[in-house]
């Protein structure tokens, strides 16, 4: 009976691989979000100070149903961050460009 126990354990595990290229990410400071019936579209940009510019650094495409798990999901592992290190400062409107401070000389 354990044998058969840990066969469907193992038939439920999922081996997922990460390639290098995709282990080092892609930084994004802006999601814009849209949907339709059928699916959410999740575009990840990169805004820079001074760049009158920018493009879709990456575009996530999501079924309403794993669209709320990733909610629930980032929503539990907000919480749990925020109990470790404290309140996350949100603003009513990010700054649009972002500002990253004075611009330097050269």
């Amino acid at each position: 009976m354990s044998e058969e126990k840990d066969k469907k354990a193992n038939q439920k595990q999922l081996n997922i691989e990460l390639d290098e290229a995709t282990a080092q990410g892609t930084y994004s400071n802006l999601a814009i979000i849209n949907h339709s019936a059928s699916e959410f579209v999740v575009d990840f940009v990169n805004i820079m100070p001074g760049a009158p510019k920018s493009k879709v650094k990456s575009r996530i495409i999501l079924t309403p149903q794993h669209a709320k798990r990733l909610l629930k999901a980032l929503g539990d592992n907000i919480n749990r961050f925020e109990q470790a290190h404290g309140e996350i400062k949100d603003y009513d409107k990010p700054p649009i460009p972002l500002n990253f401070g004075p611009t330097g000389q050269a």
